[in-house]
């Protein structure tokens, strides 16, 4: 009986989507849906092998111009498997729009932002819910963000390797290092 059931296992691993799940690292086990999307899509799936810069965004911030500094950065190094990937976030004084749509033709129309983005969350330590996204990334880095255009690096492996506060611009010296030291 032990053989049969060490088989079964065997041929349950090879199947598609057992490896997938096997190794999906804690920092992108979520489903979240990309933005004016209907279904969610998992991050592990949709960013398997990738070195992510994940920023908590918002339309109506002051630091918005910094949208232009991440598209840069995506469209520089994203042949390497890096990818900057937005989540609007309205927790630091409801500096973003409501409407998905909004937040999406805003974003494409004025910044030309191509890199992903995903629906609304919740970011800030008083919002950010256990077993959430940001709730993860603010407790592996120590930190969680303060304002908006927060910047986390994830590794290849799905490990946290840096924290970047708002006044961090993403063409900051920093930044552009530990990109290429992940890479």
């Amino acid at each position: 009986m032990v053989p049969f059931a060490a088989a079964v296992l065997a041929v349950a691993a090879m199947l598609p989507g057992a490896a997938q799940a096997a190794t999906c690292p804690e920092s992108l086990d979520f489903e979240l849906r990309p933005l004016t999307a209907e279904e969610p899509v998992r991050l592990c799936d949709a960013h398997r092998d990738q070195v992510l810069l994940v920023v908590n965004t918002a339309s109506k911030c002051g630091f918005v111009g910094q949208f232009e500094g991440l598209e840069a950065l995506d469209a520089e190094f994203q042949e390497r498997g890096f990818r900057v990937v937005g989540f609007p976030s309205g927790d630091f004084l409801n500096q973003e729009y409501e409407d998905e749509e909004q937040i999406d033709d805003f974003c494409r129309s004025n910044y030309g932002v191509q890199f992903p983005m995903y629906e609304k969350v919740n970011a800030s330590r008083r919002h950010a819910a256990p077993g959430t996204l940001y709730h993860h990334l603010g407790n592996a880095a120590g930190e969680f963000p303060r304002w908006n255009f927060h910047k986390y690096l994830i590794g290849r492996d799905g490990e946290v390797l840096a924290s970047f506060g708002t006044r961090v611009r993403p063409d900051d010296p920093s930044i552009r290092a530990a990109i290429r030291s992940a890479l």
